[in-house]
């Protein structure tokens, strides 16, 4: 009797719940390069080679450990291109009397598995993911509990289970939950931007960007100096090396932007994280062992935790609790196509231009790049939602549907009516200016307000709120942004609206089929 045990390429973990308790004399292990996967949206060039080489580092590993492995290439001539059919195949191949698989991360995938048992006419038997801190079971019984999602609320649950930054006797370390009013400094002049660990391909991870290259010229993006962990062992070797030079700094200057600086003191561990190579209890682990030796302060540890057992496991919760229909969300009614300079950088925006270059260049950009530049801007525009979603899902090495589809939906776009959080993150050019040093170097016055010189963030902030009065204006969060809007004369209102009105009319829509 064989058992076949499919390993899905964001699953790359030796303790993945499928591969415990079984025989490995009677168990295969199946992983799958398939044309669907690189193409139901046209994902970056960096992102397709970092899954596949992982994908191929974690099969040798396996069969190093005993395990037989079937690996199924693209380049295979009988690849059926979808997981469904290699899965088919691969059950004909082994003579498989049943399947054993950890529950999939996106809900498209989800709904392909589901269907193999009746497909196959065999059992299909689907295990929780235990690597994620909060079970899909048991945020929905946190939620069903409570008239509103808040993250804070169920971020102290989180270190309250984990013990993370807890005291003896039940109380948060420093006593205080939440340290993100000391994490806003602005950029210092001659501050030492440490470098992620950048780690040389070797004889796999080149073969696969020469495959990729070949084979996905026209996606978007740059193989050149690649550099991600493709292993379990490299990816903890960027986690130490980012507890040691960054992570001190982290805090403080986590919202902060610089010109041709790509990553600050972030760590860029997330592709890593999200493939599996990493758990997060081991990354924030890490982060609080170094507060406890003194090495890292309070604030830099509580909010690089905060991303990980807070921020990273509520938005999961919340997509599986939402799905299908948060998908198709569209509360502000938004119709306009995404801009073409996304794909281009090119615009007199030094903040978007840098914020696309970096995308281009690394499938990366930090969170307030992506939060309060480019999702900023397509919110105040009045961007389709689900354009949105689907180029941050196209650009970042990162990205999976679990994770940015609410990020998008829910918090850059509000498209979920305020669901996911309680306020738009609209903000105009004097954020972005107290933030980085973009401004002092862009063809565009941030000091101007209205006008073809002025910063178009700020004429887009005021239309914005003024297009969508009557759902925001009563909102708590937004009383003295209504307030400052009717303080100004009827002229100076009308002077804002067609500023947004004049520079929207610039706008190049993005050519057709650029997703899929």
């Amino acid at each position: 009797m064989t058992i076949l045990i499919p390993v899905l390429g964001d699953q790359l973990s030796h303790d993945l719940a499928s591969l415990r308790d079984v025989d490995r004399a009677d168990a295969v292990v199946l992983l799958m390069e398939v044309a669907d996967e690189t193409t139901y949206v046209r994902h970056h060039k960096r992102k397709i080679a970092l899954i596949f080489s992982a994908m191929r580092h974690f099969a040798e590993e396996l069969r190093g450990m005993g395990w037989t492995v079937d690996y199924v290439r693209l380049d295979d001539p009988a690849n059926s291109g979808s997981f469904t059919g290699e899965v088919t195949r691969a059950v004909a191949r082994h003579g498989a009397s049943a399947i054993r698989i950890t529950e999939s991360g996106e809900w498209r995938v989800k709904t392909m598995i589901d269907g193999w048992q009746r497909a196959l006419g065999l059992p299909v038997k689907i295990l929780p993911d235990d690597r994620f801190v909060c079970g899909i079971l048991e945020f929905q019984t946190w939620a069903q509990a409570r008239n509103d999602l808040v993250m804070e609320f169920f971020y102290r649950e989180m270190r309250r289970k984990t013990g993370l930054l807890m005291t003896a006797d039940g109380k948060p370390e420093g006593g205080t939950w939440n340290l993100d009013q000391e994490n806003r400094a602005p950029p210092k002049r001659g501050l030492n931007y440490p470098e992620p660990l950048h780690i040389a391909p070797d004889a796999i991870t080149q073969e696969v960007i020469d495959m990729v290259a070949a084979r996905f010229a026209g996606h978007f993006g740059r193989l050149d100096k690649f550099g991600l962990a493709v292993t379990a062992g490299d990816a903890r070797r960027a986690l130490d090396h980012f507890v040691r030079t960054a992570l001190p700094d982290f805090g403080a200057y986590q919202d902060a932007m610089v010109t041709g600086q790509d990553w600050l003191y972030h760590s860029w561990l997330s592709p890593a994280l999200n493939l599996g190579l990493l758990t997060p209890l081991e990354v924030a682990q890490a982060a609080a062992d170094a507060y406890a030796a003194g090495d890292v302060p309070l604030n830099a540890a509580e909010g690089f935790i905060r991303q990980i057992i807070g921020w990273r496991e509520y938005v999961r919760g919340y997509y599986w609790l939402e799905m299908p229909a948060v998908a198709q969300a569209n509360a502000l009614e938004a119709t306009r196509p995404l801009p073409e300079f996304y794909w281009t950088g090119e615009t007199d925006m030094l903040c978007m231009a840098e914020a696309v270059r970096n995308t281009r260049d690394h499938g990366y950009a930090h969170h307030i790049q992506r939060l309060m530049v480019l999702g900023n801007f397509a919110m105040l525009a009045g961007v389709r939602p689900q354009d949105v979603a689907d180029w941050f899902l196209v650009v970042y090495a990162d990205a999976y549907e679990w994770v940015e589809l609410p990020n998008v939906i829910g918090m850059s776009q509000h498209a979920d009516g305020g669901r996911l959080a309680t306020k738009p993150y609209a903000g105009g050019g004097a954020y972005i200016n107290r933030m980085s040093d973009h401004c002092g170097r862009c063809r565009y016055d941030v000091k101007q307000k209205t006008g073809p010189n002025a910063c178009p963030f700020n004429a887009l902030y005021w239309d914005f709120l003024a297009r969508h009065e009557r759902r925001f204006r009563r909102n708590r969060r937004m009383v003295q942004m209504y307030a400052n809007w009717d303080r100004m004369k009827p002229e100076i209102r009308e002077a804002y609206r067609a500023s947004a009105a004049a520079f929207l009319e610039t706008l190049e829509p993005a050519a057709a089929g650029w997703a899929r």
